[in-house]
Parts: structure tokens; C-alpha cells; sequence
């Protein structure tokens, strides 16, 4: 068995002017403040590189993130009172900064804040066999990653509030049709797909592109800014709740939660 403890949590490559920025800890690809802060490492080194024009995020192993091991929680977030902002959001807020285009290839799930990072990319290309899920309220707890903004922006605040409150999974062709993926590939082909359109898009000018994405996204990084601080602070009231941690144990134990609202 591969030892991850010494592994960085991301590997970036280069394709001419394309970045590939790969998650590093199959099988789940698990999120934390060490995980989120790499990618946010590595964006943050790209947009200051001229060559880099366009940036590919993938993940290496069954998932492309489940989010959060619940189930090995640290209850020592940080966080310096009820109103902190969780670490990890800090660090997303570091990659919804970045201003260069970025492509998330979703070859497998994306749950709960993976599906938030697969939404701090421009856009998504995706399978079948991906499974796209805001599991949040189903597990006793607010979205966050920033989610209560870019979901209802991405697919609607009707989609979004029907993918928070049921915390249903949708596959790759479904997540397409609403309008959370962009293109529907085999799942062999996620990767080299999302490359393909990456170079498509370095072929334009990167002064224009930027400039565009950055009148397309005007507003986005306040908006995640206001949403990230309430989630957290709704986050912090219901993890010390009997909701959570049925909601918690329901999902270890593979079966639907009895929730009693308090």
C-alpha cells in the first residue's frame, strides 16, 4: 500500500500552455486545510507564471473528491469563535481569487465540498459514472465551500435548493442537462477531453480571456466571501447538534437518518 503521509497533496505538469493540477490521495481524494491549501498553492504559483494560460484540475484514484471523511472528523477546526470563517474556506477563497480559466475533469464523485471545488473551475467535463451531490442537510448540516452562492448561480435556485434540501446524487448526464457540467464524455476520456478544451481555450489571447473571465465573474469572489462566512458560522451551531451526528452515523451505517431536529 502506497504511504500518502509523504506524498504532496497535488502534482502539477505542464501541456505546452496548459497546467494539469492532479489531486494526489485515492482512493477518495478526501478534502482538508492541507489538500485545499496545495491547490490553492499551486493556482496561485500558475497565475503568476506568463506561460500558463489555462489550468486542468483532476484527481488521481476513484473520486474526484468525496469531500470531507466525516467519519474521522477533527473537531479542532481552528476556528476562533462561533462567527470564524472554517480554515478550509479560507483557502477556497485563495482559488476563486485566481483570474486564470481552469477546467475541473470529474471522472468520478464529487460530494458535498468536492462539489464545491469542482465548481471554483470555469467548467466541467464529466462521465456517466460521476456523481454530482450536495449531501449536506441529508448529513444535518449547512452547504458550504461556498456552495449557497455558485450552485444557485451555475444551475438555479430551484435546481439548487432541490440538490441541497434532498441531497440527491445525479450522474454526469443528468449534471449536464441542468447545466452543472459542460461536456459528457467516456469516462476514459475525461482527462484528455478537459486538456483538449484547456488548449482550446490557450489558443485565444490570454490578456482577452482573462480580461473576459474577470467581467463574466465580477462580484463572484465577494459573493463567496459573504456566503463562506455564514456557512461557516451556520456549520459551527449544527456540528454540535443530535442532527449531525445521527446524520453522521446514518451514513456510516448505510442507512437513511432519523433526524429529530434538534
Amino acid at each position: 500500500m502506497t504511504d500518502l503521509s509523504e506524498e504532496p497533496y497535488v502534482n502539477v505538469s505542464r501541456d505546452e500552455h496548459v497546467a494539469i493540477v492532479e489531486i494526489q490521495r485515492p482512493p477518495y481524494n478526501f478534502f482538508s486545510v492541507p489538500m485545499v491549501a496545495g491547490i490553492a498553492d499551486a493556482f496561485e504559483t500558475l497565475e503568476a507564471d506568463p506561460d500558463c494560460r489555462a489550468i486542468v484540475l483532476c484527481a488521481r484514484g476513484k473520486a474526484f473528491c468525496a469531500g470531507a471523511d466525516l467519519s474521522n472528523r477533527d473537531r479542532r477546526t481552528g476556528q476562533s469563535g462561533p462567527r470564524a470563517v472554517n480554515p478550509i474556506y479560507d483557502e477556497a477563497l485563495r482559488l476563486f481569487s485566481c483570474t486564470k480559466p481552469s477546467i475541473g475533469a470529474i471522472h468520478g464523485p464529487a460530494i458535498g465540498g468536492g462539489l464545491g471545488l469542482a465548481l471554483a473551475t470555469d467548467f466541467r467535463v464529466t462521465c456517466t459514472e460521476a456523481r454530482f451531490s450536495a449531501n449536506f442537510n441529508r448529513l444535518g448540516f449547512h452547504p458550504g465551500f461556498g456552495l449557497s452562492a455558485t450552485l444557485p448561480n451555475l444551475i438555479g435556485t430551484q435546481q439548487a435548493a432541490m440538490m441541497f434540501y434532498t441531497g440527491r446524487r445525479i450522474d454526469g448526464q443528468e449534471a449536464v442537462r441542468i447545466g452543472l457540467a459542460d461536456m459528457l464524455v467516456p469516462q476514459a476520456d475525461v482527462r484528455a477531453e478537459a486538456v483538449a478544451l484547456a488548449r482550446g481555450i490557450a489558443i485565444s489571447s490570454p490578456l482577452a480571456v482573462q480580461s473576459t473571465r474577470t467581467t463574466l465573474r465580477m462580484g463572484l469572489v465577494d459573493q463567496v466571501r459573504l456566503a463562506v462566512a455564514r456557512e461557516s458560522l451556520e456549520q459551527n451551531r449544527h456540528f454540535n447538534t443530535e442532527d449531525f451526528k445521527e446524520g453522521v452515523k446514518a451514513m456510516a451505517e448505510r442507512r437513511l437518518p432519523q433526524f429529530v431536529g434538534r
